[in-house]
């Protein structure tokens, strides 16, 4: 097993007095974290771990019945123009494991340089991997770039999601303008399956209550399960969306699946993030479990 730590928490161009920033100099964060799971007596076992700063990895007890679990942490409570973030998790042949964050996470207004987070996921014959971070709260004025790359290999699994909310809403604040870029580059058998992204750019807001666009939502998710025969699962992804939105009026949250070879894909669409967030965990607790077979649940931090 590989164990790194490297403390690396700013760049800064400056040549003096270091701990000052402005705005032609800014002090930005450059993080990474990458985790590797192997399989092991009972619950799988930590293979490779690294991380530098503002990036941590935490352990958490399994719940019974469970998969082990990395959470990833976010020290320095956001990201801000011109900031760096790269995480890596994989499953090696025969292993399983969930990863999640310890909380949302927040995309700051930028003064002009764009925020650059990068994922990439990776499950090796008979692994299964599961993604699954709180969501991505975008500023008035923030610019994000988010990359999420998933590679399987043989009979590997992995089931990943992103959800992104557009604005502070209980403060009254909307994504109004300002960049958000959020790709999928899906391969199997180093094969490309599905690439996808969504670009927002300029006058967001429009674009946001445009009818024929997102028509007044506020929070938008995306989930998929990848894997040989994957497309075989969309009856019960569908029928997990009815059930998940169970009590909720037909408009309250737009969600539906489609599948191509290789994958399942599931979109959400709300004009309220946290019937959003419901309708999402409700779902992905019901797939994972019809699915894999797994305790119909969320970690423990997504409870709270």
């Amino acid at each position: 097993m590989q164990l790194r730590k490297l403390e690396n928490p700013v760049r800064s161009d400056l040549k003096a007095e270091p701990q000052m920033s402005d705005a032609s100099n800014p002090i930005v964060t450059d993080g990474r974290a990458e985790v590797a799971f192997k399989p092991g007596a009972g619950f799988a076992a930590l293979d490779h771990l690294y991380y530098r700063d503002p990036m941590k990895i935490l352990f958490p007890r399994p719940m019974a019945g469970d998969l082990v679990t990395a959470v990833l942490v976010t020290t320095s409570g956001g990201m801000v123009g011109g900031d760096h973030l790269a995480f890596e998790g994989r499953v090696r042949a025969g292993a399983s494991a969930l990863f999640t964050a310890q909380a949302a996470e927040k995309i700051y207004r930028s003064a002009g340089p764009d925020c650059v987070m990068s994922v990439d996921l990776a499950a090796e014959d008979n692994g299964w991997l599961e993604w699954l971070p709180h969501e991505t709260i975008l500023f008035d004025q923030a610019r994000l770039r988010r990359k999420t790359s998933v590679s399987v290999t043989g009979s590997g699994q992995v089931m990943a999601g992103e959800i992104m909310v557009f604005g502070r809403l209980a403060r009254g604040e909307v994504f109004a303008t300002g960049l958000a870029r959020d790709a999928w580059d899906v391969s199997i058998d180093g094969r490309p399956v599905w690439r996808d992204a969504l670009h927002l750019e300029g006058d967001v807001l429009r674009m946001l209550d445009h009818p024929a666009s997102f028509d007044g939502a506020r929070a938008a998710a995306t989930a998929i399960l990848v894997g040989q025969g994957a497309e075989d699962k969309l009856d019960i992804a569908r029928d997990c969306l009815v059930r998940a939105s169970d009590g909720l009026m037909e408009t309250d949250v737009l969600c539906a699946a489609t599948a191509m070879k290789g994958i399942v894909i599931a979109r959400f669409m709300a004009r309220d993030p946290m019937k959003l967030r419901r309708v999402y965990g409700a779902w992905w607790r019901q797939f994972r479990h019809e699915t894999r077979g797994l305790p119909a649940r969320l970690p423990r931090l997504w409870e709270i």
